[in-house]
């Protein structure tokens, strides 16, 4: 056991410590997850930064010990990302006095190069536990855990992170090496709570509540491990409330290899609500609950805030206001339509930089990150919809392969297609009982060309079959670039963004 610690000190890098002041009864741990860049408040008027150091301030006004963390994804889906490569992110969780941040996977989009570059403005402590980041440009910035003191009380902390094989790219992620997450967490947390003795051990992850597609997480690691006393966690967007949500799937509490309940919290995503758990020493209780970021709290906003975000804001403002299209109808992020109109694009874009005829388009749900909502269409918009460094591409796939490609979308419950897809998912095994492209059966024998994006091509997201098609053709410019090229003097030039609401991908019972 204490072979195993001593290689996940040294992977991560030295041991750190801090300490809060006051006799602690109590303890008080704030949590974000999943900002992703949204610096302001969303087209919904939820989040903004300003209001979220509101809610920060105001429970540090009344307990003496407050802690801070981030669980990843603080940066990438808004302009402020785009035009900034993350320096507005890091001087403004600096301003709200963030104690921890872990990495999320879209910290690693610009590459392991760009983290060492961002984190060096980062005051937060970082963590690493089961990511070896020797010999990497990563090297010694992070720990792997860090112990919380407080009054005599003591609180470890470490991270755990994703498989980065599922989700992040070969060459973004650089020579960091991957440790099993399980042996990372069990043996670190055995080691703060009968080493170290600390009260209370939390694991801070980015590898989600539960995955559509069966990818390890949250609820795999508190039923293999033992000694963790809190999970906060992020990565798949889940907002989970002191008592459940309405149907009961998401639970706050989960049994542990001894059969324990352990509490698990996230926030969601975009910081639509800031996490609370208070730690009550001498009952002996952990509760927690989320708090919406919304504009009751306006009122009392930080000018020192909204001053440092002033310049960054001006640029942000003068690309949201270049208008370049129409949108009839709001085109929200977790309804068809929005999927289904980038599938036609990505289709159409296809058919361009290929010269060619192709059989189909097929996108990612993680692809759409913001909704376009009813009015004029402008080129800010379109780059915090589709903020990714993707290009379409073309590639050549066979029948076979792209039947199994159907199977793993049918796990995620469907994801984007072109308009002459139907795919009807069976609600018994979840996976396609029927696939029309164009009205015709796929054929396991038949080459198709499919149009997608150079991410999912190179099998991320799990869509491993893609990787083995052939790219024929591959756009010289960005997603999102080629978009705003088409509404400004290309083929969408001055027409209104199609509205199509229908399921292409469903179970037989609904469309």
């Amino acid at each position: 056991m204490i072979g195993t610690i001593s290689r996940l000190l040294i992977a991560a890098g030295v041991i750190s410590a801090v300490s809060l002041t006051a006799y602690a009864d109590k303890v008080v741990i704030l949590h974000t997850n999943d900002t992703h860049s949204q610096i302001e408040p969303d087209g919904h008027d939820r989040g903004g930064v300003a209001r979220r150091k509101v809610l920060i301030d105001s429970v540090r006004a009344v307990e003496p010990n407050v802690i801070l963390v981030d669980a990843g994804d603080a940066v990438q889906g808004s302009l402020y990302f785009t035009l900034f490569g993350g320096d507005v992110e890091s001087k403004v969780m600096n301003e709200m006095g963030y104690d921890i941040q872990i990495l999320g996977n879209h910290e690693f989009d610009n590459g392991i190069e760009w983290i060492a570059d961002y984190w060096k403005g980062v005051n937060a402590t970082k963590l690493a536990t089961n990511y070896n980041l020797q010999g990497t440009p990563l090297d010694s910035m992070a720990v792997a855990y860090e112990i919380v003191k407080a009054g005599d009380r003591r609180i470890g902390f470490f991270a755990i992170n994703l498989d980065p094989n599922d989700i992040i790219l070969d060459e973004k992620f650089g020579d960091i090496k991957y440790l099993d997450p399980v042996k990372a967490a069990n043996s670190l947390a055995w080691y703060l709570k009968n080493v170290k003795n600390v009260d209370k051990v939390v694991a801070i992850t980015h590898i989600g509540y539960a995955n559509e597609n069966d990818l390890f997480n949250d609820r795999d690691l508190i039923k293999a491990t033992d000694n963790i006393d809190i999970l906060i966690g992020g990565h798949s967007h889940t907002a989970i409330f002191p008592y459940g949500n309405k149907d009961e799937i998401v639970k706050p509490y989960y049994p542990n290899a001894s059969g324990d309940s352990v509490l698990i919290a996230q926030t969601g995503r975009q910081g639509f609500y800031l996490g609370q758990i208070d730690i009550d020493f001498d009952k002996d209780n952990i509760t927690s609950q989320l708090i919406p970021v919304d504009k009751r709290l306006d009122s009392r906003v930080d000018e020192s805030l909204v001053r440092l975000i002033a310049p960054y804001k001006h640029v942000v403002d003068s690309i949201k206001a270049i208008k370049i299209g129409k949108v009839g109808q709001d085109m929200n992020t977790n309804e068809p339509a929005l999927l289904n109109w980038m599938a036609d694009y990505v289709y159409e874009r296809g058919k361009t930089i290929s010269g060619k005829n192709v059989d189909l388009a097929i996108v990612n749900k993680g692809g759409v990150r913001r909704p376009i909502l009813k009015g004029d269409l402008t080129k800010g918009a379109v780059m915090e919809t589709f903020p990714f460094e993707n290009k379409v591409v073309v590639l050549e796939l066979k029948g076979d392969v792209l039947a199994e490609v159907f199977d793993t979308m049918a796990k995620r419950k469907g994801e984007g297609v072109s308009k002459n897809v139907d795919a009807v998912i069976s609600p018994q095994n979840d996976r396609c009982e029927s696939v029309k492209i164009s009205g015709k059966s796929i054929d396991p024998d038949k080459i198709y060309r499919v149009a997608t994006i150079d991410y999912l091509a190179n099998g991320k997201d799990d869509m491993v079959g893609l990787k083995q098609g052939i790219i024929t053709h591959i756009s010289p410019d960005l997603v999102y670039d080629d978009m705003i090229a088409d509404f400004v003097s290309g083929k969408i030039k001055k027409r209104q963004m199609k509205y199509d609401g229908n399921r292409r991908m469903h179970y037989a019972d609904e469309k």
